[in-house]
Parts: C-alpha cells; sequence; structure tokens
C-alpha cells in the first residue's frame, strides 16, 4: 500500500499551478505602482499649486518696485540678499512702525483668543461627552447648526450687538467674537467620547478629586492632540479674519495685519511705494502661521500616535 496521497486534479481548461509559495506577478504589483505614481503625482501637482504664491512672494520681496515688472517672475535677481533687507526695514519703520503695531495687535488677538477658545470648546465638549443632563443632544445639535453658519453671515449682527454697547473700534470686538469655536466643541466632544474613559473618572472621583481638577489634570492630557488641532485651527482663522475687523475697527492702530495690508493696498494709486511694502508684509505675515505649526507639530504627531497604540 502506498504512503503518497493522491494530488488534487486541476480543473479542465486552468493553467500551470504556481508552486507552493510563489507570488502571482500579474496586474496587482503593477496596478499598486501605477496607482502609487499617480497618487504621488496628484499630491505633487497641487504642492506645486499651493507653493507657487509663497515662491512668488519670497522672490518678490526681493526686489524693489521697478523691477517687479521688469525682471524675470518667479527668480531673484543679482542684488536680492541686500534689496530684500532693505524692503524689510522700510516695511517696519514705514509709518512710525505700524506694521509692527499691526503684527503685535495679530499676536493678541490670535494667540490670546485661540488659547482662551480652546479652553472654552475642550470644557464644553468635554461636559456633552462626559455629563449626563437633560438637553444635552438639543445643545449638541445647536452647536453643530453652528459649525454650519459662516463667519461673514455673523458679522452684522455682531456688528449690531457691539454697536449697541458701544464697544466698536475697540479690541473687543474682535477678540469677544473669536473666543467661540462650534467647531472645536464638535470635535472636543468626539474625541472626549472616544479617549477619555469613564472608569478613569471615577478613580479620580473615589480618590477625592474634584470635577474641575480631574478635568486639567487628567482629561486634558488625553485629549491633547484634539486640543492642539482646535488651538491650530482657531488661531489660522482668526490671524486670517478680515471682514469682521473691517466693518469694527476704524483706527488703524487697533488693525489686524490683514486689514492694514488691505488698507495699504487700497491706497497704491496715490503712493505707489506702497507695493512692494505690502507684498513684503504679506510674506512676513504667514511667518507667524508657519512657526506655530512647526512649533506645534510634535505635540500633535506624538499624541495622534500615543492614541493609535492605544
Amino acid at each position: 500500500m502506498s504512503s503518497s496521497t493522491t494530488a488534487p486534479r486541476r480543473p479542465r481548461g486552468a493553467g500551470p499551478t504556481e508552486p507552493d509559495g510563489a507570488v502571482d506577478h500579474g496586474r496587482g504589483p503593477r496596478q499598486s505602482i501605477m496607482s502609487r505614481s499617480a497618487a504621488m503625482l496628484v499630491m505633487g501637482v497641487f504642492t506645486l499649486y499651493f507653493l507657487t504664491p509663497i515662491w512668488w512672494l519670497l522672490t518678490t520681496s526681493t526686489k524693489t518696485g521697478s523691477e517687479i515688472t521688469s525682471t524675470v517672475p518667479l527668480w531673484f535677481t543679482a542684488n536680492s540678499f541686500g534689496t530684500f533687507f532693505d524692503n524689510l526695514a522700510r516695511l517696519f519703520t514705514y509709518g512710525d512702525g505700524l506694521f509692527g503695531r499691526w503684527l503685535i495687535n495679530s499676536a493678541i488677538y490670535a494667540g490670546v483668543g485661540a488659547l482662551i477658545g480652546t479652553i472654552v470648546a475642550a470644557m464644553c465638549g468635554y461636559a456633552l461627552a462626559k455629563y449626563e443632563f437633560k438637553g444635552r443632544e438639543a445643545i449638541f445639535n445647536i452647536v453643530l447648526s453652528g459649525v454650519l453658519v459662516p463667519a461673514t453671515a455673523l458679522a452684522l449682527p455682531l456688528f449690531l450687538i457691539f454697536s449697541q454697547a458701544n464697544l466698536t473700534n475697540t479690541m473687543w470686538a474682535v477678540f469677544l467674537p473669536s473666543l467661540v469655536s462650534p467647531f472645536g466643541v464638535y470635535l472636543a466632544r468626539i474625541y472626549a467620547a472616544a479617549s477619555v474613559p469613564g472608569e478613569l473618572l471615577e478613580a479620580a472621583r473615589l480618590d477625592g478629586s474634584g470635577e474641575i481638577r480631574t478635568f486639567f489634570t487628567v482629561s486634558t492630557r488625553l485629549m491633547a492632540p484634539a486640543l492642539v488641532t482646535i488651538f491650530l485651527f482657531q488661531f489660522v482663522a482668526i490671524w486670517n479674519n478680515f471682514f469682521l475687523p473691517l466693518i469694527m475697527l476704524r483706527d488703524q492702530a487697533l488693525f489686524p495685519v490683514t486689514l492694514g495690508l488691505y488698507a495699504w493696498n487700497s491706497q497704491i494709486s496715490q503712493i505707489p511705494e506702497l507695493r512692494i511694502l505690502v507684498i513684503v508684509g504679506a510674506l512676513v505675515s504667514i511667518v507667524p502661521l508657519i512657526i506655530a505649526f512647526l512649533a506645534l507639530q510634535r505635540f500633535w504627531s506624538s499624541g495622534l500616535g500615543a492614541g493609535g497604540v492605544k
């Protein structure tokens, strides 16, 4: 009696069999390479699309006013390095240093507003996620509806409210509306519900920790990636805010950098030298955004990695 087993019969019309452990090198790898190449091509095109305006700002900032139209665009000139620092010095000295004042105003509006707005959004989202109370879902639905309303639609009602309170043409007219972030509340609630275990909160309560102390010492650490995301979104939104300061402010000393550059740009026909100052100012105005993102990226990435491990 033979100990060998009978090999399974192949279906009629089937192709040649592959040896054990062999990999089918058919369409799969080829399609994978083509899909990756297509994805890289699309990402490269969009990267070029988004970086070209920044490159134009950088190269144009190294030119004089007359060289903007007379030299090769998107490239530097012979004395680019010296011209850039001359333009930078003129930018910060023009109008008794008005541009520096605008940068400080934007830093106050965006930095303090984003920080307080993040804390408020985190506390609201945490309460909606971890506490049971009547009307919780109704409040959350109202918050979601606030996400769908564009900020420009709220500018006129806000102006009427602040004019009744005699707060127009003050820093409060720009600062106070920036403290509210419906999207931040939504993101904080979703992340708190997923990342803060109820058992951990019960253990903190049994140890005698109050609700506020538990939130700031335990919950905020677990919600760190969401808090950094909310802060970055708020910071960028407030820094780029234009329409609200436009209708609220009349004193140039209170302008943020966006409104200040717009005011200069509207005077180019009367003062042509402002053209190069607007271009250099636009380049300088994006530097704080880049610094904020690079400074907080490691906290963002590490928090997301920790959440993925958990």
